[in-house]
């Protein structure tokens, strides 16, 4: 059996963008999806703490040091620039796997910049 985990997260990132005109997508600048392990045309949800909505997308690599977090296509009219969001990465793994995952979360800035990068401790490996 598989269990789909969290692998990792960008926590409160600020919507920087939101560009209604494109075919679709979230453009992650590359310095942070460098530190949250994510990659080009990963599927990611997206969860905006301001409104309450939910969506799924995959990413596309913004300008380096730009710190851009921007809504693409349809998504683009379920954020407003400043909005704050959870970027969230999902991986499938074994039961096993999951006992000892260590999920990735980047606690970033107002700016989107770095604050902090932590790779949080599996429940079944605490004593």
């Amino acid at each position: 059996m598989m269990i789909t985990m969290m692998k990792s997260k960008l926590h409160k990132a600020r919507v920087t963008e939101a560009n209604l005109n494109y075919i679709g997508s979230i453009t992650i600048d590359p310095d942070l999806m460098e530190a949250a392990n994510l990659l080009p045309n990963e599927k990611v949800q997206i969860v905006n703490n301001n409104n309450g909505a939910r969506l799924e997308t995959y990413v596309i690599v913004g300008e380096r040091g730009s710190k851009t977090i921007c809504l693409n296509g349809a998504a683009a009219r379920l954020v407003q620039v400043g909005d704050e969001v959870i970027i969230i990465s999902y991986a499938m793994m074994t039961a096993a796997e999951a006992k000892t995952h260590q999920p990735t979360v980047v606690f970033v800035k107002e700016d989107n910049s770095i604050q902090e990068v932590v790779k949080e401790e599996s429940p079944f490996t605490i004593v």
